[in-house]
C-alpha cells in the first residue's frame, strides 16, 4: 500500500467553516435569553428551559403543577425573532403544543397553546420566574 502524505488529503474550505461557526455562535448567544422558568399568566403552568443547543434543540420541562412529559422542545431564530416550540405527550396531553415568541421589551414568551384534546387554540403569555 502506498503511504499517504498529509499534503495528499483534501483540505476543507475555511470560509464555510467560519460562516457556520459564527451563525451557530450567534444563535446560541440569542438562545441563552430563553433559559429560565416561565410562568403562564393564568394557572400554575410552568415551562422550564434548562439549556438550548446551537441547533435549537432544547432541554425543557413542563409542570401543571406536576411534571408533564415534553416530547419535543426547540428554539428557532427567525430573523430577529426567537421562537419556542414545545410538544407535550402524556396522559391528557396527546400532542398539545406551545408555539411562542420571545418578546425582549417585556421579557415574556407569548403565543399560542394548542389543546389537543379539545382541538382548540388559545392565546397565552409566560413571564420569567428566574433561572432554573
Amino acid at each position: 500500500f502506498p503511504t499517504r502524505r498529509s499534503s495528499d488529503l483534501p483540505v476543507a474550505a475555511p470560509a464555510s467553516q467560519t460562516t457556520n461557526t459564527s451563525v451557530s455562535s450567534e444563535a446560541l448567544s440569542s438562545f441563552e435569553k430563553l433559559k429560565g422558568r416561565w410562568l403562564r399568566a393564568e394557572g400554575s403552568y410552568i415551562v422550564e428551559i434548562r439549556s438550548v443547543e446551537a441547533s435549537g434543540k432544547m432541554n425543557a420541562a413542563y409542570f401543571n403543577p406536576r411534571p408533564i412529559n415534553v416530547a419535543k422542545a426547540e428554539a428557532i431564530k427567525a430573523g430577529e425573532d426567537l421562537k419556542v416550540f414545545v410538544e407535550l405527550r402524556d396522559v391528557n396531553y396527546p400532542g398539545s403544543t406551545y408555539t411562542l415568541t420571545y418578546q425582549p421589551a417585556t421579557d415574556r414568551l407569548a403565543g399560542t397553546y394548542f389543546h389537543a384534546v379539545s382541538g382548540q387554540n388559545m392565546d397565552v403569555e409566560f413571564s420569567r420566574l428566574g433561572e432554573p
